[in-house]
């Protein structure tokens, strides 16, 4: 599945309103209020940077340090050093919560490092300082314009959050991490408009890990919510099948069906490729149902079924197997005790299973003996 990522633009434009936080009086009649002087005026970053960790190591307990790790935040960022910016951050959180735009700095920074355990961690951060500031009311001595443009800057923040932990799901291949960044997007927002690309990626990395019951669990949220993949349907079809709960394997197989049959095309797939994909899903879908069917000894139903998977399910040797397997047992069921043309489709399918090697082959040989010598044929 591709992802489609948004951008958030909004969030550039409240930014700049909240320049300089942490405001502190600089008394240059001191050695630190001289440093806090030569900082603000420094423009090289390389020049500031050492100017800002001197005074964190000689002063760090200065009632100006917040201002001097929000400093730090920035120009670590800005210096391509995302590790020292999120250390800084660390220190800037406990001494100011509320710091939602370092937070989001800091957000940003482990996003460039494209590592998942850092997004997580400060996308979580940063949505707890951010909701901390809508709960909140104004600082004294904060202007009502300065506090709605922190306010609202704020609830963007958090939305972004949201859309951070997407991005990086996105870009990651670990279907272990995949699954924490799902879990922590879902726990910070049940609601949230990226589930629903996220989801069907969740669930897959649930099936990978061997996490079933999860997978299953997850499955039957989304479609509770109207947003379950089909690829999600079709899989959730061949869990229930696995757990021999035939009624629920059918169910979901029918509901794969329609939804194949109904989703129209994207419009940046191929027809081709789409037609594919299509037969794909059906051809599962309808195994799944089939060979439900077929444990419950309905033997039309599933032959109807398999037959119609055959065609989607051609690249699975295994699958096709089996398909041919309860197709060849199915039409034995059914013209031994009706049409006699059943019996030589029942021989024709056991010889195609047998012709494959699977689990099914040797079982197959041993009924197309049987048919043969049953109905003298040879």
């Amino acid at each position: 599945m591709k992802f489609r990522l948004l951008a958030l633009a909004c969030l550039i434009i409240a930014a700049p309103c909240l320049a300089q936080r942490h405001k502190v009086t600089i008394d240059t009649g001191t050695k630190e209020g001289t440093l806090l002087q030569e900082i603000g005026e420094q423009t090289d970053e390389a020049q500031k940077i050492a100017k800002l960790e001197q005074f964190v190591t000689a002063y760090p307990k200065h009632e100006g340090i917040v201002l001097v790790y929000e400093l730090m935040v920035t120009s670590y960022a800005k210096a391509g050093q995302p590790d020292k910016a999120m250390s800084a951050g660390d220190q800037l959180l406990a001494l100011d919560p509320e710091d939602a735009q370092g937070a989001h700095e800091v957000l940003k920074a482990a996003e460039a490092k494209k590592d998942p355990d850092a997004v997580k961690k400060w996308a979580v951060m940063t949505s707890e300082a951010a909701r901390k500031v809508v709960k909140s009311k104004p600082k004294e001595g904060e202007e009502e314009e300065d506090w709605k443009h922190r306010l609202d800057f704020a609830k963007q923040v958090d939305v972004y959050t949201e859309y951070s932990l997407f991005w990086m799901l996105a870009q990651t291949a670990d279907p272990k991490k995949k699954i924490e960044l799902a879990e922590t997007l879902a726990a910070r927002n049940p609601d949230s408009q990226y589930l629903v690309q996220v989801e069907p990626q969740q669930f897959l990395s649930y099936l990978q890990t061997g996490e079933n019951e999860k997978a299953a669990a997850l499955a039957e949220t989304a479609i509770a919510k109207n947003r379950a993949s089909e690829e999600m349907l079709v899989a959730l079809a061949g869990h229930y099948r696995a757990k021999k709960e035939t009624a629920k394997a059918i169910e979901y197989a029918s509901k794969a069906l329609a939804a194949v049959e109904s989703r129209p095309k994207p419009q940046d797939v191929p027809e081709a490729d789409w037609e594919k994909r299509k037969s794909q899903l059906a051809g599962r879908a309808n195994f799944f149902g089939g060979v439900a069917l077929f444990d419950a000894s309905k033997w039309m139903d599933a032959d109807k079924m398999l037959r119609a998977a055959l065609p989607g399910i051609k690249d699975d040797v295994q699958m096709t197997a089996e398909a041919l397997f309860s197709l060849g047992v199915a039409n034995y069921r059914i013209g031994d005790k009706g049409p006699t043309e059943r019996i030589k489709d029942a021989l024709v399918f056991s010889q195609q299973c047998a012709a494959i090697k699977s689990r099914f082959q040797a079982p197959a040989q041993t009924n197309i003996r049987a048919i043969r010598s049953q109905y003298r044929i040879r």
